[in-house]
């Protein structure tokens, strides 16, 4: 059950005179001109202050030759820097100088569908901004209206010498306005505003996201056009080596079973060379799909992996909070969550309302717009909720929940943020000790398989030692041209951690 107590005083009058000289027209203004001075003062609900995080001064992980961190400042301790120093800016895959990647890359902002998507999310959260804006202005409406009244003689107090047909014309207008005395609507502007920040805050992220695996997706298109390009080598070796053993075989020097092994080794990196083919096809509709090109007329040409490993800038950790797109999302809704308090609060507090209406009434063209035909009225409501069972302290504390649980949000996201980052850079130097070793070992069976291959041709051996040998070194190699793809993606992965070339300050005012 719900009891209202509301006051509703009016001003009615008819008059020929209205207008600023009538007294109840300035009673009105002065009345008008106190609320509008009311409406100025501080909105009911916390302040939004952003939830505290202290960064790190500096990164752990920073061994990798492909990562440049910043320099340490005179006196040794880092200091927060514009979120642009030292960091990737606007078209971040333009490190690795790869023109066809470029090409990819500028499609996803003009074709891509899914960033469309939350770009139109974006545009309907900002609308909604100005939605909610309007409802601190004054609502007006006019238009003017004819009736043809016949009414009936035999009714209640007629008498036949009254007339019962006549126009009734008005032509007039209304004007309704809440003022936002507590701040109930400027907070919830407050919340639609930071909302549509979040909205633009998640079309970066789609984008650096989409970006990302587009780049990602691309050097592991190359990377196997790397191991194509080993295996047809291998293959054309394997060719030859068969082609020497059987003539071996004729000369009697070799045996059945080496031109089996040989036969076997080769149609064994023919089906690699198939299986390898089969997931670069699905890494270039992949690349497809993202850049929106029709895939049966879409086609990436051959490029083996071949690119020099660029350079990341990292910056200091400070910069993190800045130039994370999920970040600033996160915070942005926690913004708006705090917001939402206040519009909790302000349902504590009386909602007031102001009406007028005014015109012309008349029953005949001739004297409809004329002094003695206007009329107006002005009118003021006060209502206050006196007994709801609890509700508004439930939504109240729900509020302020929901608030303690999105900035909880908010500093996970920073918490993921940064465990990305340190994972992204650990990768990077210990891929980087690894094809440093890798790098041995292809030497290192390299140097095997020619000996195997020299005594094999001697006599000195069986092929079989030449076929272990050979086996070795393919593997090696793979591995090795794995490792480079691998450091590849592990640049992306970390430009994406980093915040690609995005920051805070693109966010919509």
């Amino acid at each position: 059950m719900r009891s209202r107590i509301s006051l509703s005083p009016r001003y009615e009058r008819s008059e020929t005179r209205v207008g600023p000289g009538s007294p109840s027209w300035r009673l009105s203004l002065v009345a008008v001109m106190a609320l509008s001075v009311l409406t100025g003062c501080k909105p009911v609900g916390p302040d939004y202050k952003r939830p505290v995080y202290t960064a790190p001064p500096a990164y752990k992980e920073t061994g990798a030759p492909s990562v440049v961190p910043p320099e340490n400042p005179q006196g040794g301790s880092w200091t927060p820097a514009n979120p642009s120093d030292g960091m990737l800016r606007g078209k971040w895959w333009e490190i690795y100088a790869d023109p066809q990647l470029n090409r990819f890359e500028e499609r996803i902002a003009t074709d891509n569908q899914a960033l469309k998507q939350a770009m139109e999310n974006y545009l309907a959260a900002r609308d909604q901004v100005a939605a909610v804006r309007s409802t601190l202005f004054p609502t007006l409406s006019a238009g003017p209206s004819f009736t043809h009244q016949q009414v009936s003689h035999n009714r209640v107090l007629g008498s036949l010498n009254t007339k019962t047909s006549f126009n009734d014309l008005v032509i007039g207008g209304q004007a309704g306005w809440e003022p936002d005395l507590w701040g109930r609507i400027r907070r919830n502007l407050e919340a639609a505003r930071a909302t549509a920040q979040a909205s633009a805050a998640d079309v970066a992220n789609v984008d650096l996201s989409l970006q990302a695996e587009l780049a990602a997706d691309y050097f592991q298109l190359r990377g196997l056009d790397a191991q194509i390009k080993l295996l047809k080598s291998t293959v054309g070796d394997l060719e030859h080596q068969l082609d020497l053993t059987q003539r071996r075989l004729k000369g009697g020097v070799a045996t059945a079973a080496d031109v089996e092994q040989a036969e076997t080794q080769l149609e064994t990196v023919r089906a690699q060379l198939v299986d390898v083919s089969v997931g670069r096809a699905q890494f270039e509709h992949a690349v497809g799909t993202i850049a929106n090109y029709s895939l049966p007329d879409f086609s990436i040409p051959f490029s083996p992996l071949d690119l020099p490993l660029p350079k990341v800038p990292t910056g200091v950790p400070s910069q993190l909070l800045e130039r994370r797109p999920d970040v600033a999302l996160q915070e942005r809704q926690t913004a708006a969550a705090n917001a939402r308090i206040g519009v909790a609060v302000a349902a504590f507090y009386p909602t007031i309302s102001l009406s007028g209406t005014g015109g012309f009434e008349s029953t005949h063209f001739g004297v409809w717009i004329q002094g003695p035909s206007a009329l107006w009225s002005l009118g003021a409501q006060a209502s206050e909720l006196l007994f709801d069972a609890g509700q508004r302290h439930a939504l109240t504390d729900q509020a302020r929940a929901q608030y303690e649980a999105q900035a909880a949000a908010y500093r996970n996201t920073i918490i993921q943020a940064f465990q990305d980052v340190e994972d992204n850079l650990s990768a990077l130097r210990i891929l980087d000790q690894e094809s440093a070793v890798e790098a041995r070992a292809v030497a290192a069976a390299q140097r095997s398989f020619n000996i195997s291959n020299q005594r094999y041709k001697g006599g000195a051996t069986s092929y079989l030692e030449v076929l272990t040998a050979e086996t070795t070194l393919l593997t090696n190699q793979r591995t090795f041209t794995d490792l480079q793809t691998r450091q590849f993606a592990a640049t992306v992965q970390l430009i994406r951690a980093l915040g690609g070339g995005w920051d805070v300050s693109q966010l919509p005012k």
